[in-house]
């Protein structure tokens, strides 16, 4: 993995990739780090190996109020195009959707909390998912929804939300968090907005609730974050490289 470089697109900074990244850092991957929120420009992704962008609490669709959002969806779009291995996660799927020309929106009712994840039955097959068990827990924390690019394979579902994961050639969009720690929910409690927008869903009390669930969901959501990604960097990401 040494000769890799992986560029890493925050939209806020106490969503890093967490365990993806600790993947990462152990195989000895060049990181580069862009805070796009912060008026960080985004790079020519076709300059880096694989590129992992992470979630947010913005919309893919707020251009209006955000316009960094559209240069980093043309961005998004040329790199995948161009057969770039893409990694995002809640926002970052959703940027992924929105750049291949699917519609994003807010969803019938935000999802907040530990829930169950059911994989499809195309998710037999592929490189990446067809490991995982039939159904699994996973940290969910958004309220908007995306539709499937063209061509796109879906991957995942919920009962909420029938879209949680897909591929679309070397990108993949999850809209799960399996990387998230407790120790990093734990500052995720602590922005004033995060925690407001949590207690509007689940009521008073909602945070502690919640820090406790994903606490005895840990091991679980660890032990398939891990293999999950090495299954992207050496089935998708070191091939496109080698190639």
């Amino acid at each position: 993995m040494s000769e890799e470089s992986v560029l890493i697109l925050q939209h806020i900074a106490c969503e890093p990739p967490a365990l993806y990244e600790d993947v990462l850092r152990a195989r000895g991957a060049t990181l580069t780090r862009v805070e796009v929120d912060e008026g960080e420009p985004v790079p020519d992704l076709r300059g880096f190996s694989a590129v992992v962008a992470m979630g947010g609490p913005m919309g893919a669709y707020e251009d209006d109020r955000l316009p960094w959002l559209t240069a980093e969806k043309a961005a998004i779009a040329d790199g995948v195009r161009a057969g770039v291995p893409f990694w995002g996660v809640c926002l970052g799927a959703q940027l992924l959707a929105a750049a291949l020309d699917a519609e994003v929106c807010p969803g019938p009712t935000p999802e907040v909390g530990i829930g169950t994840v059911h994989t499809t039955q195309a998710a037999a097959t592929d490189p990446v998912f067809g490991e995982l068990p039939g159904r699994f827990r996973s940290l969910q924390w958004h309220s908007d929804t995306f539709d499937l690019p063209a061509d796109a394979v879906l991957l995942a579902c919920s009962d909420a939300y029938p879209h949680q994961a897909f591929r679309v050639a070397r990108a993949y969009g999850l809209q799960f968090h399996l990387e998230v720690t407790p120790s990093l929910l734990v500052e995720w409690a602590a922005v004033p907005e995060y925690a407001a927008s949590l207690e509007a869903v689940d009521g008073p009390g909602a945070v502690s609730r919640l820090l406790a669930a994903a606490e005895e969901a840990a091991a679980e959501t660890a032990t398939l974050a891990g293999p999950l990604f090495e299954r992207w960097l050496d089935r998708v990401v070191a091939p496109a490289v080698a190639s």
